[in-house]
């Protein structure tokens, strides 16, 4: 998996605290989030006891003290958990979220009163407060998340979605804001719909290395069959997909392939990539890179092709929510005559985790132009059933914005007799949707993810990133 997905996740906590609120609360409510972060397996940075009263934010001093301590982990830092045991102290809590200055996201937690105990030694008032403290993050123009429920336990299980849903937001906001995406290749003639603005990617803080074909073939040429690393990476093939009926030639030549492009990303420090196919490499080098492209995706280094730099951001933030492979899709056919259902399909560089089974094959289309003998390397198969997260990402040159849309769905066991990698797709209300994707000219791709986690890619890119993002619901 990509970096950003395989490191530890750390938060930082504000606990809010209101003073002739009962002591107890905000003790006892500091070491309950703190609890429930860590069983999460979250690093958390917080005041202690030592540093201010119950390690809670009251007093502006307090607050600075905190907003300190957060900027000198400004750098680990993913996110930010407000928590009101009591009522809390809107000001504190809003002063320190804007001396910090943190560019990343903040969830609003309060903890729910018990009818039982109400009295004016066990009263919360969290329920009133939390509206205070968004009031003041609102005028101070922070932006910030809710939990799921007004008012969530610490420990219980609701919460502890909550914060797995949090924790892909601030993955996909921290893996989207400093991103370096590889374009290898130009892009095909034949494809002006995967058309982007580099320039509206770099004021959104995404940068693209380019490299020309040229020299990724220049590179293969002077590597020996026997290259240690070309080696390694055949071996690597033949355990990833079965090859049987494929030509040694055509995988020694996927293994040089896939090393060129291996060392030049780790050189450009790039971590996700889009890769010209159609018909270069091909017609001049005499395979698809479709098995090279799906084992990067299937380790969380997505890779798209026909150079669709947008449509692999798509895929990489569905990555960084999930922590699971994604793929880049065609919405191709219709299904019958079922107006919510659809064939996704892809020639394929799908990652085998999107199989049912997979196999290496020739790609069917493009041997019709160049022979099949020069096609091998695709990842043939049918696509499992289960949950389905899409999204597609888009630079709009008109309003110099990122656009894109997001929902799910779920891939079907219905049957289908085709080639490449395919799937049908149920979405409900999809007339909509696709509707919605030709009226404003969006492109024919679309990233998927076996999730659930439209909800985490929407509010990140919208809500933190500031992109304009459709979610489309059921």
């Amino acid at each position: 998996m990509s970096e950003p997905a395989k490191r530890q996740m750390t938060l930082g906590m504000i606990v809010g605290n209101r003073g002739f609120f009962p002591d107890h609360l905000a003790r006892s409510g500091h070491q309950e989030m703190r609890a429930a972060l860590e069983s999460a397996g979250v690093q958390v940075v917080a005041l202690t006891e030592a540093e201010s009263k119950f390690g809670a934010v009251e007093t502006r001093q307090e607050a600075r003290r905190c907003a300190d301590l957060f900027s000198q982990h400004r750098e680990a830092i993913d996110g930010i958990i407000v928590t009101l045991p009591n009522f809390g102290d809107e000001r504190a809590i809003a002063d320190t979220l804007r001396m910090a200055g943190l560019p990343v996201p903040v969830l609003m937690q309060a903890t729910p009163d018990t009818p039982g105990r109400m009295s004016i030694r066990d009263r919360r008032d969290s329920f009133c407060g939390k509206m205070s403290a968004c009031n003041n993050l609102a005028q101070y123009g922070i932006p910030y998340s809710l939990t799921s429920l007004h008012t969530e336990l610490p420990q219980s299980d609701t919460f502890r979605r909550d914060l797995d849903w949090f924790l892909g937001v601030c993955r996909v906001v921290r893996g989207l804001r400093r991103l370096r995406i590889g374009a290898i290749g130009a892009r095909p003639a034949a494809f002006n719909t995967v058309r982007y603005s580099e320039k509206i990617l770099e004021a959104n803080g995404i940068s693209v290395e380019t490299i020309d074909l040229s020299e990724i073939l220049g590179r293969i040429a002077r590597m020996k069959d026997d290259d240690s690393a070309a080696q390694k990476k055949l071996q690597s093939i033949r355990k990833y997909v079965s090859t049987q009926s494929i030509p040694d030639a055509a995988l020694l030549k996927m293994a040089k392939l896939g090393t060129v492009i291996d060392g030049w990303m780790q050189d450009t420090d790039v971590v996700i990539s889009a890769i010209q196919c159609w018909t270069s490499l091909e017609e001049y080098f005499g395979v698809v890179p479709c098995t090279v492209m799906s084992m990067m995706s299937n380790e969380g280094m997505s890779s798209a092709c026909e150079v669709d730099i947008a449509g692999v951001v798509g895929m990489h933030a569905l990555q960084l929510a999930s922590k699971t492979p994604s793929a880049l899709l065609d919405w191709n056919n219709n299904y019958a005559d079922d107006p919510d259902k659809a064939v996704c399909f892809h020639c394929s560089n799908l990652p085998k985790h999107f199989f049912q089974d997979v196999r290496m094959d020739f790609q069917e289309i493009i041997a019709g132009t160049v022979g099949k003998e020069n096609t091998f390397g695709t990842c043939v198969g049918r696509v499992k059933a289960g949950p389905m997260s899409f999204a597609r990402v888009s630079t709009d040159d008109r309003e110099g914005k990122i656009r894109g849309y997001v929902g799910e769905g779920n891939f079907t066991d219905d049957s289908l007799e085709t080639f490449g990698g395919a799937g049908v797709v149920h979405i409900s209300h999809l007339q909509k949707l696709l509707r919605y994707i030709c009226e404003r000219g969006f492109e024919h791709h679309v990233a998927a993810n076996f999730s659930s986690v439209a909800s985490a890619v929407h509010e990140a890119t919208s809500r933190y990133l500031g992109w304009d993002m459709y979610w489309h619901k059921s």
